[in-house]
């Protein structure tokens, strides 16, 4: 019988890229592990569009039962339509379920967290982009496992919840929308994902 190997892609948030902590964290776990070339962290481009299409063409290369995507906020609202999609796995980390309404406020020109000199337009064109790719509703609640902290300053940790009904749930008291402390929570997520 053959053994599977796990592929393992992070999709950054709005305004943040492959330099994010978590992204650099489940770099040196995969390494440490002798799986840095089944690790992938792209740069994901404004456009959404764009954005799944990069990570569907990526994804590609191995069986869907292989690849699990873990996606932080914009991240994961890209993770969800891509696992439905594909078939694979899905970590949510305070993902965004509501993308849309809630980057509707955000059209207009900004600056990425880990280079201010790096800008980018979300554009109302991204926005009906942002509607296409919206899930209603989950399929096979087993491919997903959700990390929701009650102390997102951004988003609401119940609208989280909701969204992801009999998927496997870890609810952090406290922390925050970057989950600063991810690194408490990387055990499960790499068994998650087969690692």
């Amino acid at each position: 019988m053959k053994t599977r190997s796990p592929w393992v892609v992070y999709l950054h948030g709005f305004r943040s890229s492959p330099q994010s902590f978590k992204a650099q964290v489940l770099a040196k776990a995969m390494a440490h592990r002798g799986l840095a070339e089944r690790y992938h962290a792209p740069a994901l481009p404004a456009s959404p569009r764009a954005a799944v299409e990069l990570v569907e063409a990526w994804c590609a290369k191995a069986a869907p039962e292989d690849v699990t995507l873990i996606g932080s906020s914009l991240g994961g609202y890209y993770a969800t339509w891509l696992a439905e999609r594909i078939g694979c796995r899905a970590v949510l980390i305070n993902p965004g379920v509501f993308a849309a309404r809630d980057l509707s406020a955000y059209v207009g020109t900004h600056a990425s967290w880990h280079d201010p000199t790096q800008t980018f337009e979300l554009t109302p064109q991204h926005i009906d982009e942002l509607r296409a790719i919206e899930v209603a509703a989950i399929t096979r609640p087993d491919r997903y496992y959700l990390i929701a902290a009650t102390g997102d300053e951004v988003l609401d940790w119940r609208e989280m919840v909701a969204k992801y009904p009999l998927a496997r749930h870890t609810i952090v008291q406290g922390s925050d929308h970057g989950l600063s402390d991810f690194e408490r929570y990387l055990d499960d997520v790499l068994a998650f994902c087969g690692v």
